[in-house]
Protein backbone atom coordinates (compact mmCIF):
# COMPACT_ATOMS: atom_id res chain seq x y z
CA UNK A 1 0.00 0.00 0.00
CA UNK A 2 1.88 3.38 -0.81
CA UNK A 3 0.76 6.71 0.55
CA UNK A 4 2.07 9.98 -0.38
CA UNK A 5 2.67 12.19 1.89
CA UNK A 6 4.78 15.26 2.49
CA UNK A 7 7.88 15.30 3.92
CA UNK A 8 10.66 17.45 5.42
CA UNK A 9 13.86 18.70 4.56
CA UNK A 10 16.90 17.19 6.17
CA UNK A 11 20.18 18.42 7.71
CA UNK A 12 22.00 14.93 7.27
CA UNK A 13 23.76 14.76 10.79
CA UNK A 14 26.82 12.68 11.33
CA UNK A 15 26.21 9.01 12.98
CA UNK A 16 28.77 8.20 15.48
CA UNK A 17 28.18 4.80 15.85
CA UNK A 18 30.34 2.16 18.04
CA UNK A 19 31.53 0.21 15.25
CA UNK A 20 32.27 -3.23 16.71
CA UNK A 21 35.43 -5.06 16.66
CA UNK A 22 37.91 -7.73 18.21
CA UNK A 23 41.25 -8.29 16.97
CA UNK A 24 43.03 -11.77 17.74
CA UNK A 25 46.89 -11.75 17.30
CA UNK A 26 49.30 -14.45 15.08
CA UNK A 27 50.96 -15.21 18.24
CA UNK A 28 48.79 -14.72 21.57
CA UNK A 29 50.96 -15.29 24.82
CA UNK A 30 49.42 -14.75 28.20
CA UNK A 31 52.75 -15.84 29.57
CA UNK A 32 55.07 -13.12 27.96
CA UNK A 33 56.08 -10.21 29.97
CA UNK A 34 55.32 -6.57 28.98
CA UNK A 35 58.89 -4.98 28.04
CA UNK A 36 59.96 -2.52 30.57
CA UNK A 37 58.95 0.68 29.09
CA UNK A 38 60.99 3.78 30.23
CA UNK A 39 58.94 6.62 31.00
CA UNK A 40 59.95 10.30 31.84
CA UNK A 41 56.87 12.41 32.63
CA UNK A 42 58.09 15.64 33.12
CA UNK A 43 56.52 18.76 31.63
CA UNK A 44 59.15 20.41 29.31
CA UNK A 45 61.26 23.34 30.20
CA UNK A 46 61.01 26.53 28.94
CA UNK A 47 63.63 26.45 25.84
CA UNK A 48 66.45 28.37 27.22
CA UNK A 49 67.79 29.75 23.74
CA UNK A 50 69.15 26.38 22.39
CA UNK A 51 70.41 26.25 19.23
CA UNK A 52 70.82 22.42 17.99
CA UNK A 53 68.63 19.56 18.37
CA UNK A 54 71.74 17.55 17.27
CA UNK A 55 72.05 15.96 21.00
CA UNK A 56 68.44 15.01 20.70
CA UNK A 57 68.45 13.31 17.43
CA UNK A 58 71.31 11.27 18.73
CA UNK A 59 69.65 10.31 21.46
CA UNK A 60 66.73 9.26 19.74
CA UNK A 61 68.04 7.87 16.39
CA UNK A 62 69.20 4.56 17.31
CA UNK A 63 65.91 3.61 18.53
CA UNK A 64 63.91 4.38 15.96
CA UNK A 65 64.42 1.24 12.89
CA UNK A 66 63.62 0.38 8.86
CA UNK A 67 60.90 -1.97 8.44
CA UNK A 68 61.12 -3.80 5.04
CA UNK A 69 58.31 -5.87 4.14
CA UNK A 70 57.83 -8.78 1.26
CA UNK A 71 55.12 -11.11 -0.05
CA UNK A 72 54.81 -14.10 -1.82
CA UNK A 73 54.70 -13.61 -5.54
CA UNK A 74 53.55 -15.93 -8.35
CA UNK A 75 56.53 -16.64 -10.90
CA UNK A 76 54.87 -16.53 -14.24
CA UNK A 77 56.92 -18.65 -17.31
CA UNK A 78 56.90 -15.52 -19.33
CA UNK A 79 56.68 -11.92 -17.70
CA UNK A 80 54.23 -10.89 -20.71
CA UNK A 81 51.75 -12.91 -18.98
CA UNK A 82 51.26 -9.85 -16.49
CA UNK A 83 50.72 -7.97 -19.23
CA UNK A 84 46.77 -7.37 -19.37
CA UNK A 85 46.74 -6.26 -23.21
CA UNK A 86 48.64 -9.10 -24.13
CA UNK A 87 46.21 -11.44 -22.00
CA UNK A 88 43.10 -9.88 -23.82
CA UNK A 89 45.08 -10.02 -27.39
CA UNK A 90 45.56 -13.78 -27.20
CA UNK A 91 42.42 -14.60 -25.42
CA UNK A 92 43.79 -15.43 -21.69
CA UNK A 93 41.53 -15.17 -18.72
CA UNK A 94 42.02 -12.52 -16.69
CA UNK A 95 44.33 -11.94 -13.63
CA UNK A 96 47.84 -12.48 -13.12
CA UNK A 97 48.67 -16.08 -13.98
CA UNK A 98 47.33 -18.14 -16.83
CA UNK A 99 45.85 -21.36 -15.99
CA UNK A 100 48.66 -23.92 -15.81
CA UNK A 101 50.98 -21.09 -14.03
CA UNK A 102 47.73 -20.86 -11.17
CA UNK A 103 48.55 -24.78 -10.50
CA UNK A 104 50.22 -24.31 -7.22
CA UNK A 105 53.50 -25.89 -7.92
CA UNK A 106 56.87 -26.29 -5.77
CA UNK A 107 59.00 -23.53 -6.06
CA UNK A 108 56.67 -21.42 -8.15
CA UNK A 109 56.40 -18.52 -5.51
CA UNK A 110 58.79 -16.31 -4.56
CA UNK A 111 59.42 -13.61 -1.87
CA UNK A 112 59.23 -9.75 -3.51
CA UNK A 113 59.69 -6.34 -1.41
CA UNK A 114 56.63 -4.88 -1.50
CA UNK A 115 57.11 -2.10 1.31
CA UNK A 116 59.14 -0.15 3.26
CA UNK A 117 58.19 1.59 6.77
CA UNK A 118 59.71 2.60 9.97
CA UNK A 119 59.41 1.33 13.00
CA UNK A 120 60.10 2.65 17.19
CA UNK A 121 62.46 -0.07 19.35
CA UNK A 122 60.43 0.41 22.84
CA UNK A 123 61.52 -2.70 24.82
CA UNK A 124 65.52 -3.31 25.10
CA UNK A 125 64.51 -7.38 24.36
CA UNK A 126 63.21 -7.02 21.22
CA UNK A 127 59.96 -4.96 21.57
CA UNK A 128 58.92 -2.74 18.11
CA UNK A 129 55.98 -0.52 17.68
CA UNK A 130 54.95 0.37 13.91
CA UNK A 131 51.93 1.12 12.01
CA UNK A 132 49.21 -1.67 11.04
CA UNK A 133 49.41 -0.10 7.49
CA UNK A 134 53.14 -1.05 6.87
CA UNK A 135 53.10 -5.06 7.55
CA UNK A 136 49.94 -5.94 6.76
CA UNK A 137 49.49 -8.98 4.65
CA UNK A 138 53.60 -9.07 4.88
CA UNK A 139 54.23 -12.98 4.37
CA UNK A 140 57.88 -11.55 5.71
CA UNK A 141 59.19 -8.21 7.87
CA UNK A 142 62.73 -7.68 7.79
CA UNK A 143 63.90 -4.99 10.47
CA UNK A 144 66.59 -3.32 9.62
CA UNK A 145 68.93 -1.51 12.93
CA UNK A 146 71.77 0.69 13.63
CA UNK A 147 74.37 2.44 11.55
CA UNK A 148 75.75 -1.29 10.74
CA UNK A 149 72.18 -2.16 9.12
CA UNK A 150 72.20 -5.64 11.16
CA UNK A 151 69.11 -7.16 9.73
CA UNK A 152 66.57 -9.43 11.80
CA UNK A 153 63.71 -11.26 11.06
CA UNK A 154 60.81 -10.36 12.82
CA UNK A 155 57.35 -11.56 14.38
CA UNK A 156 54.28 -9.83 14.35
CA UNK A 157 53.11 -10.09 17.99
CA UNK A 158 49.70 -8.42 16.89
CA UNK A 159 47.72 -5.55 15.32
CA UNK A 160 45.34 -3.10 15.78
CA UNK A 161 43.49 -1.98 12.44
CA UNK A 162 41.06 0.12 14.58
CA UNK A 163 44.16 2.01 15.84
CA UNK A 164 46.93 1.64 13.28
CA UNK A 165 49.03 -0.05 15.77
CA UNK A 166 51.06 -3.17 15.79
CA UNK A 167 53.73 -4.41 17.84
CA UNK A 168 56.64 -6.62 16.59
CA UNK A 169 59.35 -8.63 18.01
CA UNK A 170 62.96 -9.73 17.15
CA UNK A 171 65.41 -12.13 18.83
CA UNK A 172 67.76 -9.76 20.14
CA UNK A 173 68.67 -7.83 23.29
CA UNK A 174 70.23 -4.90 24.95
CA UNK A 175 68.54 -3.04 22.28
CA UNK A 176 68.41 0.90 22.63
CA UNK A 177 64.76 1.51 23.65
CA UNK A 178 63.06 5.06 23.39
CA UNK A 179 61.82 6.69 26.20
CA UNK A 180 57.91 7.61 26.90
CA UNK A 181 56.24 10.45 28.02
CA UNK A 182 52.70 11.09 29.10
CA UNK A 183 51.38 12.11 25.66
CA UNK A 184 48.04 13.31 27.34
CA UNK A 185 50.50 16.73 28.82
CA UNK A 186 51.67 17.38 25.34
CA UNK A 187 50.75 21.40 24.42
CA UNK A 188 49.79 22.66 21.13
CA UNK A 189 52.63 24.70 20.08
CA UNK A 190 55.52 21.97 21.77
CA UNK A 191 58.42 21.66 19.62
CA UNK A 192 58.42 18.41 18.31
CA UNK A 193 60.53 16.06 16.23
CA UNK A 194 59.63 13.13 13.54
CA UNK A 195 62.31 10.37 12.88
CA UNK A 196 61.71 7.82 10.56
CA UNK A 197 62.96 6.33 6.79
CA UNK A 198 60.60 8.53 4.00
CA UNK A 199 61.46 7.23 0.67
CA UNK A 200 63.63 4.36 2.27
CA UNK A 201 66.21 7.69 2.86
CA UNK A 202 66.85 6.28 6.36
CA UNK A 203 67.48 8.31 9.63
CA UNK A 204 66.04 11.39 8.46
CA UNK A 205 64.87 13.88 11.35
CA UNK A 206 62.19 16.98 10.29
CA UNK A 207 61.14 19.40 12.93
CA UNK A 208 57.67 21.53 13.28
CA UNK A 209 55.49 22.04 16.22
CA UNK A 210 52.50 20.40 17.90
CA UNK A 211 50.08 22.17 15.54
CA UNK A 212 46.74 20.49 17.20
CA UNK A 213 45.78 17.88 19.62
CA UNK A 214 42.43 15.23 19.35
CA UNK A 215 42.14 15.40 15.40
CA UNK A 216 39.85 13.11 14.05
CA UNK A 217 37.09 12.56 11.22
CA UNK A 218 39.91 13.28 8.93
CA UNK A 219 39.62 10.25 5.91
CA UNK A 220 39.48 12.68 3.51
CA UNK A 221 42.74 13.62 1.89
CA UNK A 222 44.72 11.34 3.68
CA UNK A 223 47.63 8.86 2.95
CA UNK A 224 48.19 5.75 4.80
CA UNK A 225 46.37 4.37 7.60
CA UNK A 226 43.18 5.36 6.57
CA UNK A 227 41.69 2.16 8.19
CA UNK A 228 41.74 4.18 11.80
CA UNK A 229 38.01 4.18 13.26
CA UNK A 230 39.44 5.39 16.86
CA UNK A 231 40.62 8.57 16.11
CA UNK A 232 42.66 10.67 18.64
CA UNK A 233 45.68 12.36 16.65
CA UNK A 234 48.16 14.20 17.78
CA UNK A 235 48.82 16.60 14.75
CA UNK A 236 52.04 18.36 13.39
CA UNK A 237 53.47 20.36 10.73
CA UNK A 238 57.05 18.17 11.03
CA UNK A 239 57.08 16.91 7.80
CA UNK A 240 55.75 13.14 7.59
CA UNK A 241 56.39 11.73 4.20
CA UNK A 242 55.83 8.38 2.73
CA UNK A 243 58.18 5.83 4.67
CA UNK A 244 57.70 7.90 7.54
CA UNK A 245 54.87 5.62 8.77
CA UNK A 246 55.85 4.09 12.21
CA UNK A 247 58.06 6.24 13.14
CA UNK A 248 59.35 8.72 15.84
CA UNK A 249 57.46 11.70 17.50
CA UNK A 250 59.87 12.61 19.96
CA UNK A 251 59.22 15.89 22.09
CA UNK A 252 62.37 18.56 22.62
CA UNK A 253 63.56 16.51 25.17
CA UNK A 254 63.64 13.19 22.88
CA UNK A 255 60.62 11.59 24.38
CA UNK A 256 58.35 9.68 22.45
CA UNK A 257 54.76 11.69 22.38
CA UNK A 258 53.49 9.70 18.98
CA UNK A 259 53.73 7.67 16.49
CA UNK A 260 54.03 8.63 12.97
CA UNK A 261 50.68 7.40 10.72
CA UNK A 262 49.39 9.70 8.53
CA UNK A 263 49.46 12.74 6.43
CA UNK A 264 46.73 14.78 4.82
CA UNK A 265 47.50 15.15 1.81
CA UNK A 266 45.62 16.15 -1.99
CA UNK A 267 48.85 15.45 -4.32
CA UNK A 268 50.21 11.60 -2.31
CA UNK A 269 53.26 14.12 -0.61
CA UNK A 270 53.42 16.54 2.36
CA UNK A 271 51.68 19.19 2.66
CA UNK A 272 52.72 20.22 5.96
CA UNK A 273 49.91 18.26 7.94
CA UNK A 274 50.85 14.87 9.67
CA UNK A 275 49.20 13.12 12.34
CA UNK A 276 50.45 10.68 15.00
CA UNK A 277 48.68 8.17 17.31
CA UNK A 278 49.24 9.56 20.99
CA UNK A 279 52.21 7.04 22.46
CA UNK A 280 49.93 6.57 25.37
CA UNK A 281 47.33 5.20 23.54
CA UNK A 282 49.86 3.07 21.17
CA UNK A 283 51.54 1.69 24.96
CA UNK A 284 47.89 0.62 26.24
CA UNK A 285 47.34 -1.24 22.90
CA UNK A 286 50.43 -2.66 22.87
CA UNK A 287 50.24 -3.65 25.81
CA UNK A 288 47.23 -5.97 25.92
CA UNK A 289 48.43 -6.80 22.34
CA UNK A 290 51.54 -8.66 24.21
CA UNK A 291 49.77 -10.00 27.25
CA UNK A 292 46.34 -11.17 25.77
CA UNK A 293 46.70 -11.47 22.24
CA UNK A 294 43.96 -9.05 21.27
CA UNK A 295 42.57 -5.72 22.11
CA UNK A 296 39.42 -5.71 24.05
CA UNK A 297 37.84 -2.68 24.16
CA UNK A 298 34.39 -1.45 26.42
CA UNK A 299 31.19 -1.59 24.69
CA UNK A 300 28.28 0.37 24.90
CA UNK A 301 25.63 -0.66 22.06
CA UNK A 302 24.68 2.75 21.04
CA UNK A 303 24.61 4.61 17.91
CA UNK A 304 25.61 8.49 18.50
CA UNK A 305 25.54 11.40 16.94
CA UNK A 306 26.96 14.88 17.42
CA UNK A 307 24.48 17.35 18.75
CA UNK A 308 23.97 20.77 16.45
CA UNK A 309 21.83 24.23 17.46
CA UNK A 310 19.00 22.45 15.77
CA UNK A 311 19.38 19.30 17.35
CA UNK A 312 19.97 20.81 21.15
CA UNK A 313 16.53 23.46 20.56
CA UNK A 314 14.38 20.64 19.29
CA UNK A 315 15.71 18.74 22.51
CA UNK A 316 14.92 22.42 24.90
CA UNK A 317 18.73 22.06 26.00
CA UNK A 318 20.85 25.33 25.47
CA UNK A 319 24.42 23.29 25.54
CA UNK A 320 25.68 21.45 22.34
CA UNK A 321 28.23 19.53 24.36
CA UNK A 322 27.43 15.54 25.14
CA UNK A 323 26.68 12.51 22.73
CA UNK A 324 23.09 12.13 21.23
CA UNK A 325 21.69 8.63 21.30
CA UNK A 326 20.28 8.03 18.04
CA UNK A 327 19.99 4.03 18.39
CA UNK A 328 20.06 1.28 21.37
CA UNK A 329 21.10 -1.89 20.02
CA UNK A 330 18.59 -4.63 20.96
CA UNK A 331 20.03 -6.78 24.09
CA UNK A 332 23.12 -4.58 24.43
CA UNK A 333 24.55 -3.64 27.75
CA UNK A 334 22.71 -0.22 26.86
CA UNK A 335 19.86 -1.87 26.59
CA UNK A 336 20.13 -3.72 29.69
CA UNK A 337 21.19 -0.66 32.03
CA UNK A 338 17.79 1.22 30.34
CA UNK A 339 19.39 3.77 27.93
CA UNK A 340 16.92 4.79 25.38
CA UNK A 341 16.84 6.35 21.85
CA UNK A 342 16.85 10.67 22.52
CA UNK A 343 19.09 10.25 25.77
CA UNK A 344 21.85 12.75 25.91
CA UNK A 345 25.47 11.57 27.58
CA UNK A 346 26.74 14.66 29.30
CA UNK A 347 29.09 12.97 31.74
CA UNK A 348 31.26 9.36 31.81
CA UNK A 349 32.72 8.81 35.81
CA UNK A 350 31.65 12.15 36.94
CA UNK A 351 33.48 13.88 33.80
CA UNK A 352 31.85 16.02 31.25
CA UNK A 353 31.50 14.80 27.98
CA UNK A 354 32.12 17.40 25.31
CA UNK A 355 31.17 14.90 21.89
CA UNK A 356 30.56 11.81 20.41
CA UNK A 357 34.51 11.13 19.72
CA UNK A 358 35.17 11.90 23.48
CA UNK A 359 32.99 9.49 24.89
CA UNK A 360 33.87 7.13 21.99
CA UNK A 361 37.43 7.17 22.97
CA UNK A 362 36.40 7.09 26.93
CA UNK A 363 34.26 4.18 26.68
CA UNK A 364 36.70 2.00 24.40
CA UNK A 365 39.65 2.31 26.40
CA UNK A 366 37.55 0.74 29.33
CA UNK A 367 37.89 -2.84 30.51
CA UNK A 368 35.15 -5.27 28.99
CA UNK A 369 32.98 -6.21 32.30
CA UNK A 370 33.53 -2.89 34.04
CA UNK A 371 31.35 -0.35 35.10
CA UNK A 372 30.49 2.81 33.60
CA UNK A 373 28.60 5.64 35.37
CA UNK A 374 26.81 8.20 33.28
CA UNK A 375 24.81 11.17 33.48
CA UNK A 376 22.22 11.37 31.15
CA UNK A 377 19.53 14.27 29.80
CA UNK A 378 16.11 12.63 29.65
CA UNK A 379 13.23 14.54 28.28
CA UNK A 380 14.86 17.62 30.11
CA UNK A 381 15.95 15.98 33.18
CA UNK A 382 19.30 14.60 34.44
CA UNK A 383 19.38 10.73 35.15
CA UNK A 384 21.96 8.82 36.22
CA UNK A 385 22.52 5.31 34.71
CA UNK A 386 24.97 2.74 35.24
CA UNK A 387 26.43 0.64 32.59
CA UNK A 388 28.20 -3.07 32.28
CA UNK A 389 29.98 -3.09 29.81
CA UNK A 390 30.53 -5.63 27.41
CA UNK A 391 32.96 -6.90 24.74
CA UNK A 392 33.17 -5.22 21.59
CA UNK A 393 31.88 -7.97 18.84
CA UNK A 394 33.23 -7.93 14.77
CA UNK A 395 32.83 -4.67 12.77
CA UNK A 396 30.96 -4.95 9.52
CA UNK A 397 30.33 -1.80 7.50
CA UNK A 398 27.42 -0.27 6.05
CA UNK A 399 26.07 -0.13 2.36
CA UNK A 400 24.92 3.65 1.67
CA UNK A 401 21.38 3.54 -0.03
CA UNK A 402 20.98 5.35 -4.06
CA UNK A 403 19.32 7.77 -5.11
CA UNK A 404 16.22 6.81 -6.36
CA UNK A 405 14.55 8.13 -9.58
CA UNK A 406 12.48 11.51 -9.39
CA UNK A 407 8.72 10.56 -8.59
CA UNK A 408 5.54 12.65 -10.05
CA UNK A 409 6.03 15.57 -10.04
CA UNK A 410 2.41 16.48 -8.41
CA UNK A 411 3.07 14.30 -5.17
CA UNK A 412 3.72 16.57 -1.89
CA UNK A 413 7.45 17.38 -1.36
CA UNK A 414 8.12 15.04 -3.50
CA UNK A 415 8.02 11.99 -1.51
CA UNK A 416 6.49 8.88 -1.68
CA UNK A 417 5.89 6.10 1.81
CA UNK A 418 4.58 2.89 2.23
CA UNK A 419 3.95 0.34 4.48
CA UNK A 420 6.90 -2.37 5.46
CA UNK A 421 4.64 -5.44 3.73
CA UNK A 422 6.98 -8.69 2.52
CA UNK A 423 7.17 -6.98 -0.97
CA UNK A 424 8.81 -3.75 0.48
CA UNK A 425 10.90 -5.42 2.65
CA UNK A 426 12.06 -7.96 -0.15
CA UNK A 427 12.76 -4.87 -2.49
CA UNK A 428 14.86 -2.66 -0.25
CA UNK A 429 16.41 -5.64 1.63
CA UNK A 430 14.58 -4.62 4.88
CA UNK A 431 15.04 -7.18 8.24
CA UNK A 432 11.88 -8.60 9.69
CA UNK A 433 12.70 -6.32 12.81
CA UNK A 434 12.72 -3.46 10.54
CA UNK A 435 9.84 -1.32 11.96
CA UNK A 436 7.81 2.67 10.61
CA UNK A 437 7.86 3.52 7.11
CA UNK A 438 9.22 2.93 4.41
CA UNK A 439 10.32 6.05 1.33
CA UNK A 440 9.64 4.31 -1.96
CA UNK A 441 9.90 7.18 -4.11
CA UNK A 442 11.70 10.25 -3.83
CA UNK A 443 12.47 13.57 -6.29
CA UNK A 444 16.30 14.19 -5.74
CA UNK A 445 15.26 17.82 -6.71
CA UNK A 446 12.50 18.38 -3.72
CA UNK A 447 13.63 19.68 -0.28
CA UNK A 448 13.85 16.08 1.11
CA UNK A 449 15.50 14.64 -1.58
CA UNK A 450 18.14 17.68 -1.61
CA UNK A 451 18.49 17.53 2.10
CA UNK A 452 19.61 13.56 1.31
CA UNK A 453 16.28 11.55 1.57
CA UNK A 454 16.45 8.05 -0.35
CA UNK A 455 14.25 5.30 -1.25
CA UNK A 456 14.89 2.45 1.37
CA UNK A 457 15.18 5.20 4.26
CA UNK A 458 12.76 3.78 7.29
CA UNK A 459 10.74 7.07 8.68
CA UNK A 460 10.97 5.59 12.48
CA UNK A 461 9.54 8.59 14.68
CA UNK A 462 8.04 11.89 13.78
CA UNK A 463 7.95 14.52 16.88
CA UNK A 464 9.69 11.59 18.87
CA UNK A 465 5.98 9.45 18.19
CA UNK A 466 6.75 6.37 16.70
CA UNK A 467 5.28 5.37 13.18
CA UNK A 468 3.88 2.07 12.45
CA UNK A 469 2.46 2.21 9.47
CA UNK A 470 1.76 5.02 6.71
CA UNK A 471 -1.27 5.64 7.48
CA UNK A 472 -0.18 6.96 10.92
CA UNK A 473 2.33 8.84 8.84
CA UNK A 474 0.24 10.41 7.18
CA UNK A 475 -2.17 11.44 10.25
CA UNK A 476 1.13 13.03 11.92
CA UNK A 477 2.10 14.97 8.53
CA UNK A 478 -0.80 16.74 8.76
CA UNK A 479 -0.43 17.46 12.18
CA UNK A 480 3.03 19.15 11.37
CA UNK A 481 1.90 21.14 8.59
CA UNK A 482 1.74 24.38 10.17
CA UNK A 483 5.02 24.00 11.77
CA UNK A 484 8.31 25.14 11.10
CA UNK A 485 10.74 22.28 12.03
CA UNK A 486 10.15 18.78 12.62
CA UNK A 487 12.26 15.93 14.65
CA UNK A 488 12.07 13.33 12.58
CA UNK A 489 13.84 9.97 13.12
CA UNK A 490 15.52 7.77 10.19
CA UNK A 491 16.88 4.57 9.55
CA UNK A 492 19.18 3.35 7.15
CA UNK A 493 19.85 0.27 6.10
CA UNK A 494 19.51 -0.58 10.03
CA UNK A 495 21.32 2.61 11.22
CA UNK A 496 19.15 5.40 12.98
CA UNK A 497 19.88 8.84 13.44
CA UNK A 498 17.64 11.81 14.34
CA UNK A 499 17.25 15.00 11.67
CA UNK A 500 15.64 18.58 12.79
CA UNK A 501 13.89 19.29 9.03
CA UNK A 502 12.80 22.32 8.00
CA UNK A 503 9.99 23.36 5.88
CA UNK A 504 10.80 25.52 2.41
CA UNK A 505 8.71 28.73 2.73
Amino acid sequence: MKIRRPILTTSIALLAAFAPFAIAADVPKPETKLPEIKVDPAPLPANGGRSTYAPVVEKVSPSVVTIATSKLQARNKNPYFNDPMFRKYFGLPEGDENEEDAKPQKGRKRLERVGLGSGVIVGSDGYILTNNHVIDGADEIIVTIGKDKHEYKATKIGNDPATDIAVLKIDASNLPAITFTDSAKVRVGDICIAIGNPFGLTQTVTMGIVSALGRAGIERGMRAGDNTRYEDFIQTDASINPGNSGGALVDAEGRLIGINTAIFSMSGGNQGIGFAVPANLGRTIMESLIKTGKVSRGFLGVALQPLNEDLAKQFKIESTNGALVAEVTARSPAEKAGLQSGDIITEVGGKPVEDTRELQMRIASMAPGSKADLKVLRDGKDKAITVELGERPVMKGLAAAEPAKPSDPDVLDGVTVGDLDAEMRKKFDLPETAKGVVITEIDPESPSGEAGLKAGDVILEVNREPITSSKQAVDLSEKVKKEKKVLLRVSTKGQSRYVVVERKD
